[in-house]
């Protein structure tokens, strides 16, 4: 496996504006992981499906396709059954792109949703992914310190990129030493070059980066990404990379890729726990007499939104 520098150092192989950080790394544990089959129904109708574990014990889910909006809804009985799906499905659109295309564009998110991914630093991922392959985004981040607690590159980097070998040239983070529209513009510049290299892909439908794989979570009030309800960037439609200096969560300065990116995807991966969010769920999948529009509810992308529910965050469903 590959190591590197414990020390947080630029990369010389890229411009200026977008040289990310390189990272150590620490053999994770091989710890096996157990697979599931999935039966998918027709659209709108609910199938049943088993996942198999070495205890031989099983646990029944439910998965939904809306095949007019490109919309898949899954629900898991535990968090744990979550990420292992979860996993799989990140692997598979891994191979597929590396294949198809020689790159794997990444974009994560903060919170809850870097624990959701722990599977693939374990057996059988974490041997069998083509990690040279990948090249990873943040669509959102707090303008902090990287060693700060709230900094999101510090959450993925604790939490998963220090246990894969990720080529750190191709981890993109955002320069902290700006300011947040400074560093917004920063992102946006790097974005637009590495399109040009052809390491991001460009929509022909709607001219913005079209990444290959979103992997975000939701806030309690229904934001992703760093775009929270009734807020004005909510209609940015220019810009490919914005700021916000006043927050409703703290910390209040960040960095947001807007909704025209967003949804220029090719595939997202919404991954939402927890009973505290089973309300906006109920709103976001058309379960509710709440007209209020949030955020979650203008993600649609060009391609497939997946969403991974576990059965606390769907039981209003």
């Amino acid at each position: 496996m590959a190591t590197a520098s414990s020390s947080l150092t630029f990369s010389t192989s890229l411009p200026k504006f977008c040289r990310p950080y390189s990272i150590s790394r620490t053999p994770p544990p091989q710890v096996s992981v157990y697979f599931k089959k999935l039966s998918i129904s027709s659209s709108l109708k609910i199938s049943r499906r088993t996942t198999t574990r070495a205890s031989s014990m099983t646990s029944s889910g439910i998965t939904t396709i809306d095949q007019n909006n490109k919309k898949v809804v899954e629900v898991f009985d535990t968090e744990e059954d979550l990420a292992v799906s979860l996993a799989k499905y990140t692997a598979d659109l891994s191979d597929k792109f590396a294949k198809e295309r020689g790159a794997f564009t990444v974009v994560v998110s903060g919170g809850s949703l870097i624990k959701s991914l722990r599977k693939l630093v374990e057996a059988p991922y974490v041997d069998s992914i083509d990690w040279s392959r990948w090249h990873v985004f943040w669509v959102d981040e707090r303008v902090v310190p990287k060693d700060h607690p709230d900094s999101n590159y510090k959450l993925a980097f604790d939490g998963f990129l220090s246990k894969v070998p990720i080529p750190p040239g191709n981890v993109y983070a955002i320069n902290d030493a700006l300011s947040s529209e400074g560093a917004a513009d920063d992102y946006e510049t790097c974005l637009k070059h590495l399109v040009h290299t052809g390491v991001i892909n460009i929509s022909s439908l709607s001219g913005f980066p079209k990444f290959d794989l979103m992997l975000v979570g939701m806030g309690p009030d229904g934001h992703v990404a760093s775009l929270f309800p009734g807020h004005p960037l909510l209609k940015e439609n220019q810009k490919w990379v914005t700021h916000i200096t006043d927050s409703p969560k703290p910390p209040p300065e960040r960095i947001t890729f807007t909704f025209p990116v967003i949804n220029s995807s090719a595939y997202i991966a919404l991954v939402v726990c927890g009973a505290g969010k089973a309300s906006i769920v109920q709103t976001a999948l058309g379960k509710s007499q709440n007209s209020e529009v949030f955020p979650v509810q203008m993600v649609s992308p060009e391609g497939e939104l997946k969403w991974f529910l576990d059965k606390d965050a769907a039981s209003k469903l």
